[in-house]
């Protein structure tokens, strides 16, 4: 099954996540050349190199598989009356690169659609920074 699955770990190429208000995405990772970028309790960028292990990114891959993150809308972003709106409101931008293709989702913190969508791309999203922060601490 996994074989013929679209999206073949073989073919993994990255996985990148940038994430923050709307008008600031100040934290990014990008497994390709292993930069993170975040803000820390200071309200200081930090900027530093961060490689994932094979395993790492085997289990994203799986767990983006696992939560359907495939299935989910590119544009999860609410809609806004104007540009002041929900300009405190986090924003995540995950995308999956393979060699062949890969899926961006655009994730605003209170997105109204289907939840089951949601919640589908909020826990890749959480599977991916818990990953991140589990390599940043080793």
């Amino acid at each position: 099954m996994i074989k013929n699955a679209p999206y073949r770990f073989a073919d993994f190429e990255y996985v990148k996540i940038q994430y923050g208000l709307p008008d600031s995405m100040l934290n990014s990772y990008n497994s390709a050349t292993q930069e993170y970028q975040y803000l820390n309790k200071n309200n200081e960028v930090v900027k530093k190199k961060l490689k994932l292990t094979d395993d790492d990114l085997l289990y994203l891959h799986r767990k983006a598989m696992e939560m359907g993150f495939w299935n989910v809308d590119n544009d999860m972003t609410t809609p806004r009356e104007d540009a002041s709106e929900g300009h405190s409101v986090p924003r995540y931008i995950l995308e999956y690169k393979y060699k062949e293709k890969g899926k961006k989702v655009t994730l605003d913190a209170d997105y109204p659609g289907n939840q089951k969508m949601k919640d589908a791309a909020k826990t890749t999203i959480e599977k991916v920074l818990d990953i991140i922060n589990v390599a940043d601490a080793r």
